[in-house]
């Protein structure tokens, strides 16, 4: 039986070959290396993609966080809201800058943030909220923005997972002050290697993170405050830009695998749909799009009971891989012979209380780690 990889991306590079080698050229023989026209003609077209009034393409999908945080002046003493299930990096941004990352829970069936429990969290250095559109699944926009309206706070999304996901017609990146994704390779627009965007629909706020994008620089030289360098190399600029107008197709693409999937799967003898009321004694449940505009990042199934796909397929002819951690605070984890996060020093009681209080969180890291306490 043939093996199906993990990840392929040679038959989508392949596809538009000649096109990348004619833009490396143009790219060689201008001898702009920094910044320049290709990156703004790519900024203009993401932008227009999106429905937002500026993009501003950056280094890193973590870049990108952390160029919003600091636009936003989110540092030392503030609380930024996040869920407990996500990649390093959302975190990792918050807490860089000195600020604390809170977590709160994620909903079981779809995985994105509860605003439920994250009404519970807010306190009164709360100064915003991180949701992360996970897996190519858009959050509630809508209710994310009330939410933020409510409680006097800031919105960034994560959607390093899902740039072009939608909810009720708005993309990501398009609500609250900034959007924020990657195009690391195996994202859905992925590039030749690491760089990402920052949306912004506030005028404002885009100048202030285009100077702090080049080192806080504006003119030439002369620096209004400490910035850093985030900048989109034009190469990596003109690589996406020939793919970005085949981003739908490639969404459309992983949708009908995605379908595919379902309808092979769905029906048979142990396996259900994760929905609310699912059958109990499903031994594999499979990725539900709540918003019915997802773009299918991957097609993540869920393993109840501590177990690990790979164990109930002893010989799959799909390669298979664990695809997120929870970045609960824990002893285990260290960098650098320390924590990643420390214990707050306005809040010493943070990281305990919150394992407590993120009971799914928690639930889906203890069967990550193979049924551990």
């Amino acid at each position: 039986m043939t093996n199906v990889p993990l990840l392929d991306l040679g038959p989508q590079n392949r596809a538009l070959e000649a096109q990348f080698e004619t833009a490396f050229r143009d790219v060689l023989r201008s001898n702009m290396f920094i910044m320049g026209p290709r990156l703004e003609a790519f900024e203009k077209d993401c932008a227009a993609f999106l429905g937002v009034k500026h993009a501003l393409g950056v280094s890193s999908g973590t870049d990108a966080l952390l160029l919003a945080l600091m636009a936003l002046d989110i540092g030392e003493g503030d609380e930024v809201l996040l869920p407990s299930f996500t990649f390093f990096a959302t975190a990792g941004s918050v807490a860089r800058l000195g600020a604390t990352p809170v977590w709160v829970d994620v909903n079981p069936h779809h995985f994105n943030i509860d605003l439920t429990d994250a009404a519970r969290k807010v306190g009164p250095r709360t100064r915003a909220i991180m949701p992360v559109h996970l897996f190519g699944q858009s959050g509630d926009l809508d209710a994310l923005e009330a939410f933020a309206a409510a409680h006097k706070i800031r919105v960034i999304e994560d959607a390093a997972q899902s740039m072009g996901a939608r909810w009720k017609g708005r993309s990501t990146m398009s609500s609250g002050d900034f959007g924020a994704t990657s195009f690391f390779p195996s994202k859905n627009l992925g590039g030749m290697g690491d760089s990402g965007l920052v949306t912004t629909q506030d005028d404002a706020l885009a100048e202030r993170a285009r100077i702090l994008r080049v080192h806080g620089m504006q003119p030439k030289y002369f620096h209004r405050e400490v910035g850093a360098n985030f900048r989109m190399d034009p190469l990596q600029a003109a690589l996406l830009h020939i793919k970005l107008p085949h981003l739908p197709e490639y969404n459309c693409a992983r949708a009908g695998n995605a379908n595919f999937y379902h309808a092979a799967l769905k029906g048979r003898a142990g396996i259900a749909e994760n929905r609310p009321g699912a059958d109990k004694a499903a031994k594999l449940l499979l990725p539900v799009d709540f918003s019915g505009q997802g773009i299918w990042n991957q097609f993540t199934l869920r393993v109840p009971g501590g177990r690990r796909l790979r164990d109930l397929l002893p010989d799959p002819p799909a390669s298979s891989a664990v695809l997120r951690r929870p970045e609960l605070p824990r002893r285990r984890q260290r960098t650098r012979r320390r924590a990643a996060f420390r214990r707050s020093p306005q809040r010493p009681d943070l990281p305990r209380a919150q394992r407590r209080t993120t009971p799914v969180g928690r639930r889906l890291a203890r069967r990550f780690r193979g049924g551990e306490g």
